[in-house]
């Protein structure tokens, strides 16, 4: 398994960053433009355990995926929300993302992700894989944010 973490600096309110997470289609694409559908399937009280039916567009190709919120926290200080999701019955794939309010008017945003091949074959592609993917998804965040302040 592959994991990768990255951590910037926001100079927007916690709720406003947190507000992207939301679940809304129309915030979540601002974020993740290739995410073209985020249905609730199943919604719990508490978060923990609910379930999405999302569609990720590449190219021509739609894929589809249920994605289960995995923890959930949501304080006036803290906020943290990790989901996991199979990809193409090949990788089991994780995302966390944890907001830190360092003021009123800045916030700390750290994602992590990782990336657990399910087939032996595909083990090879993880050999390859880099950050850089996680330290643009952090930078679009930021700038999203903080134009939205």
């Amino acid at each position: 398994m592959k994991q990768w973490t990255n951590t910037v600096e926001i100079n927007a309110p916690i709720e406003t960053v947190w507000q992207l997470f939301d679940g809304s289609l129309e915030n979540m694409q601002k974020i993740m433009p290739k995410v073209v559908g985020n249905q609730p399937v199943t919604i719990t009280d508490e978060m923990v355990g609910s379930i999405y039916l999302q569609k990720y567009q590449e190219g021509k190709r739609v894929m589809e995926y249920e994605v289960e919120t995995l923890e959930y926290s949501d304080s006036s200080d803290e906020k943290k929300m990790k989901v996991g999701f199979t990809l193409g019955n090949m990788f089991d794939i994780t995302a966390g993302y944890h907001l830190v309010k360092i003021d009123e008017s800045r916030t700390s945003f750290t994602y992590t992700t990782t990336n657990l091949p399910l087939k032996w074959f595909v083990k090879l592609f993880l050999l390859f894989g880099n950050d850089k993917v996680v330290v643009e998804f952090v930078q679009r965040v930021k700038k999203i944010a903080e134009s939205a302040n």
